[in-house]
């Protein structure tokens, strides 16, 4: 299982991104990812679960409102669009396979990574 997250890159505040996570190995239509992100030092920070089931996307706190997660079963492709950023947004971001057949924030559920993508935000 390979999971590549692409699209990041420098924005201002206020702008707008839209993250890309490849995956290939598996069936995106059974499996749930999630992104998580990492500020430079900072821990690692949940952002959103998409759920195989029924397409429903979980966001953070954080992000909700601003970051909307979608899926192409065709290409096995999840995005993260993400809009309105903030500096705070600044940080890693990874895609990742959980291996439990719900969503959930729990990262040891999460046994696929894939590398992280830059998203900085500044002016």
């Amino acid at each position: 299982v390979q999971l590549q997250a692409s699209g990041g890159g420098l924005v201002q505040p206020g702008g707008s991104l839209r993250l890309s996570c490849a995956i290939s190995g598996l069936a995106l239509e059974k499996n749930n990812i999630g992104w998580f992100r990492r500020a430079p030092g900072k821990q690692r920070e949940r952002v959103s679960c998409t759920s195989s089931d029924d397409g429903s996307a979980y966001y953070a706190d954080s992000v909700k409102g601003r970051f909307t997660s979608s899926t192409d079963n065709v290409k096995n492709t999840v995005y993260l669009q993400v809009t309105t950023l903030k500096p705070e947004d600044t940080a890693d971001y990874y895609c990742a396979k959980s291996s439990y057949s719900w969503c959930t924030w729990y990262t040891g559920a999460y046994d696929s990574w894939g590398q992280g993508t830059l998203v900085t935000v500044s002016s």
